[in-house]
């Protein structure tokens, strides 16, 4: 005979959800057989250390992750660095801003401010969770369907450069087209939670629960919610990065074996170009492959709890909901770090934005001439003149 679950109201996460749009609510089982448990006692003892580090943890990373993604912002958007490419990374600097500006009140509220009851689970602040919930979830979608527009331009760009070049009004309708499928497909997120109420003593307390359409019709709904969030939103794109990929390096070692064989032949500037545009895919694999490691196990996990019901996802998802978080999080505030280390026209156009005009008498000033077709610019010193591509 199968468990069954009943939705319990914890002392400590009553009105919680994790960023990823999962209710974080403490889900019990009522057993009525001795069924072994999925992952054992031990996930809920690393919740509870981990719950108590994870509040200035997330605080730390939003705080750096929403300054550096800012700067992505000013340093993206500047003339000489139009191009297609830059477009999508643009806009996916600004989904992971408004996860990163978002999530600094909740991790306050929910991990840091201590606080009674009464005054912590107002309504207010029930409404503020669901609509965390619902936002996160959707600029996370929209996060990831740039993501994977990202790898399918690179592969373009490498495997088919003569054919593969794809304009900027192309781009900038499929970067639009991603901030409005992304609410779309959390429709059934919408859905599945609501704001309830509990009476206790002389105090009223609000919360996120499963809603009643939610749990009506069998939790149709929410089952609904488990498989768009683990297969479509998550494990699909996941694996439509990783054949990308693939072919991305693929296509790459290719190049690098016809360029041997005409290194004689070829230019010293077109010879520093096809480095550079090498750098660059290297630097865009690695914004893939960190995606990849932070997304495919939250897919898993939310693949199993729609295939094992409930107990599963209370027991196994529940107890990792903070730490997905916190991968999510910092997935969203590294790229800054990935661009400065492998893109020198980044570095280039960061200097000239943000450095203090009085380094100029003892470090030479680089200039950067853009080209519009490409997304190559010259950069220019006292001494040399190399071409960079982002």
């Amino acid at each position: 005979m199968a468990a069954e679950t009943v939705l319990v109201v914890s002392e400590s996460v009553v009105n919680g959800t994790s960023m990823n749009g999962i209710l974080m609510g403490e889900v019990k089982n009522v057993n009525t057989t001795s069924e072994p448990q999925f992952c054992g006692s031990g996930l809920e003892h690393f919740q509870a250390g981990y719950k108590e580090v994870h509040g200035y943890l997330s605080l730390f990373v939003c705080i750096f992750g929403s300054v550096a993604n800012s700067l992505n912002i000013a340093v993206l958007t500047r003339r000489e660095m139009i191009s297609p490419t830059n477009s999508i990374l643009t806009g996916l600097a600004v989904a992971d801003l408004l996860v990163m500006v978002e999530y600094v009140p909740y991790a306050l509220h929910m991990y840091l401010l201590r606080r009674p009851r009464a005054q912590t689970y107002t309504y207010a602040w029930a409404v503020f969770v669901l609509f965390h919930s619902n936002f996160a979830q959707v600029c996370h979608t929209v996060s990831i369907l740039l993501t994977v527009t990202l790898a399918v331009w690179r592969y373009l760009a490498v495997a088919h450069p003569q054919r593969g070049q794809i304009g900027m009004p192309c781009t900038l309708a499929v970067v639009g087209s991603a901030y409005v499928l992304g609410p779309l497909l959390c429709t059934p997120h919408y859905l599945a939670f609501e704001v309830a109420e509990l009476s206790e003593g002389n105090a009223t307390l609000h919360f996120v629960q499963m809603s009643r359409l939610s749990q009506a019709a069998g939790g149709l709904l929410s089952d609904v919610n488990f498989w768009v969030y683990g297969v479509v939103v998550k494990l699909t794109p996941c694996a439509a990065l990783t054949v990308l990929s693939l072919r991305i390096v693929a296509a790459l070692v290719e190049t690098k074996r016809r360029r041997r064989q005409l290194t004689v032949s070829a230019s010293s500037r077109q010879q520093d170009k096809e480095r550079q545009t090498d750098r660059t895919t290297r630097m865009l694999l690695a914004v893939l492959l960190l995606f990849l490691v932070t997304e495919l196990p939250q897919g898993v996990l939310g693949l199993l709890s729609g295939l094992l019901g409930q107990r599963f996802f209370s027991e196994c998802y529940v107890p990792l909901g903070e730490l997905m978080d916190a991968l999510a999080l910092l997935n969203s505030a590294v790229n800054f770090i990935l661009y400065c280390s492998m893109s020198r026209l980044f570095r280039v156009t960061f200097c000239q934005l943000f450095r203090p005009r009085a380094l100029d008498r003892w470090i030479p000033v680089q200039t950067t001439a853009h080209n519009g077709h490409t997304g190559a610019a010259a950069t220019t010193t006292n001494n040399a003149t190399q071409v960079t591509q982002l």
